[in-house]
């Protein structure tokens, strides 16, 4: 196939209209894309924020949570070092909001599920009754320490623990939120 010189020096002409077109593009997504970040409420920094299909949505402080029975688990991280995670068992926040759990949690119920929001928008999902001791044994916390001193700013000032996971996808960093919600 032979290409002709007006062919090529129509492709250059075009080259630079289509590069701006793709740019102006490009800022138009991002911009409506940090919109829809900003106009999804979050907890205020070192709070958490439960809302959804609970029945009375809180914003829980660092000093609220300091109040709450802390527990600890002794796990692997991510680069497979041993590291000891303290916090409040996600299930203890969950009944603080008023979600159904216990015996509560059955029939219809059983389609609940809770969203872990991150600050930079990272988000897990787990069935609500993985979360309830009635249901299991694995106890999943909401670490605001790691060996006996607060989190660093790249993990915290909260962490999703997740005992016994082999995969750390669920690990989330930064929780800001958690949201009730019901799978149809």
């Amino acid at each position: 196939m032979r290409i002709t010189g007006d062919f090529r020096r129509r492709r250059r002409q075009l080259r630079p209209n289509l590069l701006a077109t793709l740019g102006l593009a490009g800022l138009i997504l991002l911009a409506s894309a940090a919109a829809g970040q900003q106009a999804s409420p979050s907890a205020p920094q070192g709070s958490i924020r439960i809302s959804g299909m609970v029945a009375h949505p809180v914003n829980l402080s660092k000093a609220d949570l300091s109040a709450l029975k802390k527990a600890s688990v002794t796990v692997s991280d991510e680069h497979g070092t041993q590291a000891v995670y303290a916090g409040v068992p996600l299930v203890q926040l969950l009944a603080r909001a008023g979600a159904p759990l216990g015996k509560e949690l059955r029939g219809q119920k059983l389609k609940l599920y809770v969203v872990v929001k991150a600050a930079d928008g990272y988000e897990a999902v787990f069935a609500l009754a993985e979360l309830d001791p009635e249901f299991t044994d694995k106890v999943v916390l909401l670490a605001d320490q790691r060996d006996g001193s607060p989190l660093s700013a790249q993990e915290g000032p909260f962490r999703i623990v997740i005992p016994g996971e082999k995969r750390h996808a669920r690990w989330v960093r930064q929780v800001t939120v958690l949201e009730v919600g019901e799978a149809k």
